[in-house]
């Protein structure tokens, strides 16, 4: 806006002199003291000292005194500078130019930046030799390769991190996940990118050891999914996994040969103690400092992974390095309700369950934790899969499975009971109507709380943690770590500066 028409200034802009007064007024009482009408009028206006007379030198330039505040004039880039004093050209300022003043012999003082802003309180500008933002502009990254920013409502780039990205895929029995993300605080890392589909690849393993042609074809076109989704973004590191359903079946290392041929994506059948390290790593952050024990349990399709943890006075960073005990149960949801049923569980059915868990589970050699504990604190179990997931949504009662509730949520061993007897109170349809189970998870959820039953038996605890975390966090939890990914300085920085560096190289 005209900053002399009376209209009321923008923020942080607003001129401090009586509108009354007008440009006119000032005009005319800074001619009457001999300054110069063709210097480029003050968008604020003058205090009770910049009124008063000064001495000026034979340059007819005005002085500088040290509390005086003037602004600089700005002009469009198409418009060239403003003559005769025209005010700004509202948006399309976007240079700010300063007027050449010749020497006085006075020393010139420049004001301190204060408040985030620039000399003499003004709002910082572009600079006059950068290049104006264009929301797609190609940013050439380290490793040499490029991407494109996401084109967005501001004017400002967003802010990103030198080494971009870190991707992390599971592949296991029921899910395809995959996790793209950037590293932010020590140990933590921000998500940009996921992707998540149930795709049921241990169907009918059980029976045949063999990866059926309808279960093998949905899992190709999850992973062409993620295919383009990595193929879209500069990856510096990617670690792709497959799990029980690839490392039991007898066709599981050609299955992975036709991923490769199909997709481009080479995954690997991790062990079992990989994946039961990966689940500690990816669920480190939900272990409070006071703990002392803990025993972490991922409940997976076709197999379940549990780790014993010990913590000392010595708490290392990677909490992995606390597993004392480990095993991986040959039992998942997908075999477990294979073998039992799972559209019509009765009572007997689920006692059945837990009781075939607690025989995998008896020959589990592991010392017992100490009981009774001396403080609540010292122990506590963490489950990390989709059956916890699913007891915290209904026990929250949730319209609508919602992750930010869920994660980090802690269950007494009173509510556990209580969402277990209600799922087994609820018929097929009652659980497929549920939002926080849905038909995918109807006739799977009860085998994990069998599953879930029976870890509760072994290892009695007064709580329990929900993480809705657990394999691809682990792994991008390693993977940063590894690549010192919070060790090295990561200012964050603007568009334009990493495309400078990257033409400079």
């Amino acid at each position: 806006m005209d900053p002399d028409s009376g209209g009321k200034p923008p923020e942080g802009g607003a001129s401090t002199a009586g509108r009354g007064e007008g440009r006119s007024s000032r005009r005319r009482k800074a001619k009457r003291r001999g300054k110069n009408l063709n210097a480029a009028p003050s968008a604020h206006g003058g205090s009770a000292q910049d009124a008063a007379p000064v001495e000026r030198p034979e340059t007819n330039e005005p002085a500088n005194p040290a509390r005086k505040r003037k602004r600089r004039r700005a002009r469009s880039a198409s418009n060239g500078r403003a003559e005769g004093g025209n005010a700004l050209n509202g948006r399309d300022a976007v240079v700010a130019l300063v007027a050449e003043r010749p020497e006085t012999g006075k020393r010139k003082r420049r004001k301190k930046n204060r408040g985030g802003r620039g000399l003499q309180g003004r709002p910082l500008v572009q600079a006059r030799n950068e290049p104006a933002f264009d929301p797609t502009l190609a940013i050439r990254l380290p490793n040499g390769q490029t991407a494109k920013l996401a084109q967005g409502e501001n004017t400002a780039p967003p802010q990103i991190y030198r080494d971009d990205f870190y991707a992390a895929l599971d592949l296991g029995t029921n899910n395809c996940r995959l996790l793209i993300a950037q590293p932010t605080r020590p140990g933590q890392f921000r998500v940009v990118d996921a992707f998540s589909r149930i795709v049921r690849l241990g169907e009918g393993l059980a029976a045949n050891r063999r990866l059926s042609d309808e279960a093998m074809d949905r899992a190709v076109e999850a992973l062409k999914v993620c295919a383009s989704k990595l193929a879209g973004r500069p990856i510096r590191k990617m670690r792709l996994i497959a799990t029980e359903a690839c490392r039991s079946a007898d066709n599981g290392a050609l299955f992975l040969e036709r991923v490769t041929r199909e997709t481009g994506l080479t995954l690997e059948i991790i062990d079992r103690e990989t994946e039961a390290r990966l689940a500690v790593s990816g669920c480190s952050s939900l272990v409070g400092r006071e703990a002392r024990s803990v025993v972490l349990f991922d409940i997976g399709g076709g197999s379940s992974e549990i780790a014993v943890i010990r913590i000392g006075n010595n708490r290392s960073s990677r909490l992995a390095n606390h597993i004392t005990h480990w095993t991986s149960l040959p039992v998942g949801v997908v075999t477990l309700s294979e073998r039992h049923g799972g559209r019509d569980v009765t009572p007997n059915v689920f006692e059945a369950m837990v009781t075939e868990v607690e025989g995998m589970l008896a020959r589990f050699d592991c010392p017992p934790l100490g009981e009774p504990h001396a403080r609540l604190e010292d122990f506590h179990l963490i489950g990390t899969s989709g059956t916890v997931t699913t007891l915290a949504g209904v026990h929250l009662d949730l319209p609508r499975y919602d992750r930010r509730k869920v994660d980090g949520l802690w269950l007494s061993d009173a509510e556990v009971t209580a969402m277990q007897a209600k799922l087994l109170s609820w018929g097929f349809a009652d659980r497929a109507a549920n939002p926080c189970i849905g038909p995918d998870r109807a006739d799977l959820v009860l085998a994990g709380c069998a599953i879930l039953e029976a870890i509760r038996r072994r290892w009695p605890s007064a709580r329990m943690r929900v993480a809705d975390r657990g394999l691809r966090e682990g792994i991008l939890t390693d993977m940063m770590a590894d690549d010192g990914a919070w060790r090295r300085g990561r200012p964050r920085r603007m568009a334009a500066e990493r495309h400078d560096e990257g033409a400079r190289r």
